[in-house]
C-alpha cells in the first residue's frame, strides 16, 4: 500500500498542509509540531514524490554534512573540501558530529529532516543499511563517505583502504624491514579493519611464516603515542612502525623521539592519510595520501549532480604513496611524490 501524505497528516493529527511545511522547512511550524509529523512520516516509511529528491527546487539552500568527529586534520581538510564547492554553487552546510556513538548519529539525521536540501553523511561504524533507513529522511539525495553499505541504494565514494595498506607494507619490506608492527584504528570502524586486513595479507604474502605485530589504537594521537611508548620499552623491537593513520603515527614519533630512538635508523615509521602535517614533522613522514579535501568536495558535486550519470561513478579513491625520510628513504628525496 502506498503511504501518502494524508496518511502522515492523521498519525500526526495535523493537517495535509501543515505536514507539507513541516517536511519542507518551513519556519511556522513549532518544533513539537515537525517532530510528531517527522515521526510520523518515519514510521510510516513515508516516500514523497520523486519530484522532491531533486535539489533543483532550492528551498533550503543547506546542505547536511553528519561527520564522526570535527577533531583533527582530517575532518577539517575535509570540511574545507565540501565548503569550497559549497560556497561556488551558495550553498550553505549545516555540520553535525556524533563521535561514534550510532544514537547520537541517529538523532544528528532525524534532526536535519526539513532543514537542508541534501546529506553528505560518513559513518564508518555502520554497517547495515536498516540504521540508515530508518533514520534517513526518504525526501532527501543522500551521498556516503567511506560508509560501506553494499546494495543499500545511496551512492557512495569510498577509498582503497586495503589495497593502499597492501602497498605500504610493500613499501617497507622493499627497504629490507621483517618486524612490522601496525597500529590499528578503533575495531568497529570499517576504514580501519580494513588497513588492518591490507597489513596482514601484504605480511603473509610477502614475510611468509612472519608473525604479525598489532598494536590496539583508536586513531587518536594519543593512542598512538602509548603504542611508541610500549613499542619504546620492549625488549625486541620492531624494524617499522606503520600507523592506521597519521594522527597515531604523529603520536608514535614523539613517543619514540623521547625515548632517544631514532626514526628512521632505529625504527621506520608510516602513516595514511596525508595530512597536511605529516610533511612538516621532523623527519617528514612516509604516508599513503588521501586528497582529503577533494574527497569532500568529489561529495558534494555528486550530491548536486544527483540522477546524472556523473554521479553515479562508485569507483574507489586510489590513495598514493609518499615516500618521505620516516621509512629510510635518501632524506634528500623525502618529498618524492608530494608535487602532484
Amino acid at each position: 500500500m502506498n503511504v501518502t501524505i494524508k496518511d502522515v497528516a492523521r498519525v500526526a493529527k495535523v493537517s495535509v498542509a501543515t505536514v507539507s511545511r513541516a517536511l519542507n522547512g518551513h519556519d511556522n511550524v513549532t518544533e513539537a509540531v515537525r517532530a510528531a509529523v517527522l515521526k510520523a512520516a518515519n514510521d510510516l516509511r513515508y516516500t514523497p514524490h520523486a519530484a522532491a529528491r531533486s535539489l533543483s527546487s532550492k528551498r533550503t539552500n543547506t546542505i547536511g554534512v553528519v561527520l564522526p568527529d570535527l577533531y583533527g586534520e582530517f575532518f577539517s581538510e575535509l570540511v574545507r573540501g565540501i565548503d569550497q564547492v559549497a560556497r561556488e554553487h551558495g550553498k550553505y552546510l549545516l555540520v553535525s558530529s556524533y563521535h561514534g556513538h550510532p544514537e547520537e548519529q541517529g538523532a544528528a539525521l532525524r534532526a536535519m529532516r526539513g532543514r537542508v536540501d541534501g546529506l553528505l553523511v560518513m559513518s564508518p561504524y555502520v554497517h547495515e543499511s536498516g540504521f540508515l533507513t530508518e533514520n534517513l529522511s526518504s525526501s532527501l539525495p543522500v551521498v556516503l563517505i567511506n560508509t560501506h553499505l553494499p546494495d543499500s541504494g545511496y551512492l557512495s565514494l569510498r577509498i582503497d583502504n586495503y589495497g593502499a595498506a597492501v602497498q605500504m607494507v610493500r613499501h617497507l619490506v622493499s627497504h629490507g624491514h621483517k618486524r612490522i608492527a601496525f597500529i590499528t584504528g578503533p575495531e568497529d570502524n570499517f576504514d580501519a579493519r580494513e588497513r588492518l586486513r591490507g597489513y596482514r595479507d601484504a605480511l603473509a604474502e610477502l614475510l611468509p611464516g612472519t608473525k604479525e605485530w598489532v598494536i590496539p589504537g583508536d586513531f587518536g594521537e594519543s593512542s598512538g603515542h602509548e603504542a611508541g611508548v610500549a613499542i619504546a620499552k620492549a625488549k625486541v623491537r620492531p624494524d617499522a612502525v606503520f600507523a592506521a593513520n597519521d594522527m597515531m603515527a604523529l603520536g608514535c614519533l614523539f613517543a619514540l623521539n623521547q625515548a632517544s630512538i631514532r626514526v628512521p635508523e632505529d625504527i621506520a615509521l608510516a602513516g595514511f592519510d596525508d595530512i597536511p602535517l605529516a610533511r612538516y614533522v621532523y623527519p617528514p613522514l612516509t604516508t599513503m595520501r588521501v586528497n582529503i579535501s577533494d574527497l569532500g568536495a568529489r561529495a558534494l558535486r555528486a550530491l548536486l549532480d544527483a540522477g546524472s550519470e556523473s554521479a553515479n561513478d562508485n569507483s574507489p579513491i586510489i590513495p598514493k604513496l609518499i615516500e618521505r625520510a620516516s621509512s629510510g628513504g635518501d632524506a634528500r628525496s623525502s618529498e618524492r611524490g608530494d608535487s602532484s
